[in-house]
């Protein structure tokens, strides 16, 4: 797999914006069986190994996971304020839950997991997510669970973009990059009007 050229671009922004811990929060939008669209903030985890492939979480009983069955693509969306720049990537998704075949996947789902903190891990033993709450709080007040394995209903989510557009709103006139994938994994890059 080649590194795509705006992977360098992402990365130097996420290294340029670290002092702001929210820089390692991106928008993902989906699609709902109905046809909406459905938006949300998710938390980078990272690329998958030496691929293009963004990774972040969920759990698998959540309404995102049915939206990704219904419909693969989804776009993300990440604005760094300090570089004032905006990366728009649209692409695959691709679940990774407990029965995902793909052992490579597998190990990076287990790793993933191990890396979270307790309190991350926690929330994956939270009654189903979107259902009515009850008014008794204590199903959110249990031991973390161990970081060794998975819950089952622990899901790596992968992004594998198609198409990228970087949008750097400090240059003047503004500049905007355009970065495809064609049928034979190679990527063009195209400047466009901003």
């Amino acid at each position: 797999m080649t590194i795509a050229p705006w992977r360098l671009l992402l990365t130097r922004a996420l290294d340029k914006n670290s002092n702001l811990p929210y820089s390692r929060y991106f928008q993902l939008a989906t699609v709902a069986a109905n046809g909406y669209p459905a938006n949300r903030t998710v938390v980078f985890r990272g690329f998958l190994d030496d691929t293009n492939q963004l990774k972040f979480i969920t759990d698998s009983r959540s309404q995102k996971v049915e939206q990704i069955q219904h419909q693969s693509w989804g776009e993300a969306c990440w604005y760094f304020p300090d570089t004032r720049e905006q990366f728009r990537l649209a692409g695959k998704l691709m679940l990774v839950g407990a029965d995902a075949p793909n052992q490579t996947w597998q190990n990076a789902r287990k790793t993933t997991w191990q890396n979270l903190s307790d309190s991350a891990r926690l929330q994956f033993t939270w009654p189903h997510p979107g259902e009515v709450k009850d008014k008794d709080d204590s199903a959110f007040f249990l031991s973390p669970p161990a970081p060794e394995k998975p819950l089952p209903n622990f899901c790596l989510v992968l992004l594998e973009p198609a198409r990228v557009e970087h949008l750097n709103l400090r240059d003047n006139p503004q500049s905007r990059w355009l970065y495809q994938l064609d049928e034979g994994e190679n990527w063009s890059t195209q400047a466009i009007n901003p």
